[in-house]
């Protein structure tokens, strides 16, 4: 349970009396906020301890509610413009109050229907929810434990002549080569990933898949989970197209070798000139 009411994250309060517009809700240092009747259902009674996310109504009143918006205080997300105004312009960010960003804080100006990537920050002057185009602001160098192969989530954000840029965790920033994907990709997307290498300057290196042994194994793991699903055979070997096994497996015909290599040494497959066969 929170010990104070925090504006941009998840709250976790206990239900404290039952009003008119609604429910109050208490922390653990007495503070109280309304839940308005439109999130209020019939599981929820006095003394439950629930989970909401605390913003600014129309009025700048804080307040809360059960939905989640796409992304809270310090995370970014891809947003669509629903109005724009001389002072700024407002994204749909999944809440009935739409986010409003300054055009301070805009590299150039909203149009209405584009997707724009903008960081939900806490504005010192008003205490309101807004949105900003400086992302880079935002992040941080990333923790030297991230090794190779290291799990990570990411948003692609940009294209480039490299490959795609990307922001891990909401915090760190990193890059996927062109010649490293094998699998469709475009701006906006979530994906799963691994850190492939730790660069000097701070930003990380991405793959789409484990690096070195790893990968190996990972792609291996895939193969035969694959040739399994499909009745123990698989129309493909060592001299099979090498888009054709970008398409079908997301790995790159290094890779794809390699794998069955490593198959055919562990007794699992045989490759024949039709494809390959579980043992």
């Amino acid at each position: 349970m929170n010990e104070t009411i925090t504006i941009g994250e998840i709250n976790t309060l206990v239900i404290d009396r039952s009003t008119v517009p609604g429910l109050f809700l208490r922390a653990l240092d007495g503070s109280d906020i309304l839940l308005p009747n439109q999130y209020v259902t019939d599981m929820m009674h006095i003394g439950d301890t629930i989970d909401v996310f605390v913003y600014t109504d129309s009025e700048d009143r804080p307040v809360a509610t059960t939905r989640h918006p796409k992304a809270m205080l310090g995370e970014i997300a891809f947003v669509e413009v629903v109005d724009t105004a001389p002072i700024g312009a407002f994204v749909d960010w999944g809440l009935p109050k739409d986010l409003f960003v300054p055009k301070a804080l805009q590299k150039r100006p909203f149009a209405v229907g584009e997707k724009r990537l903008i960081r939900v920050i806490l504005d010192d002057v008003t205490g309101r929810l807004v949105g900003t185009e400086k992302i880079t602001a935002g992040l941080t160098q990333p923790p030297s434990h991230f090794y190779p192969n290291t799990p990570v989530t990411f948003m692609i954000i940009a294209k480039t002549p490299l490959g795609y840029k990307a922001i891990i965790d909401h915090r760190y920033e990193g890059m996927i080569y062109h010649n490293e994907i094998f699998e469709d990709i475009r701006v906006g997307q979530i994906k799963n990933g691994f850190v492939k290498t730790l660069r000097p300057d701070g930003k990380l290196d991405l793959s789409l898949q484990m690096v070195g042994k790893a990968k190996a194994s990972s792609a291996s793991e895939k193969i035969y989970a694959m040739l399994q699903e499909n009745g123990g055979m698989l129309p493909y070997n060592y001299k099979s197209d090498p888009e054709l096994i970008q398409k079908t497996f997301c790995l790159s015909k290094k890779n794809f070798k390699a794998a069955l290599t490593k198959l055919s040494e562990e007794g699992k497959i045989t490759i024949k000139e039709n494809g390959i066969y579980g043992i």
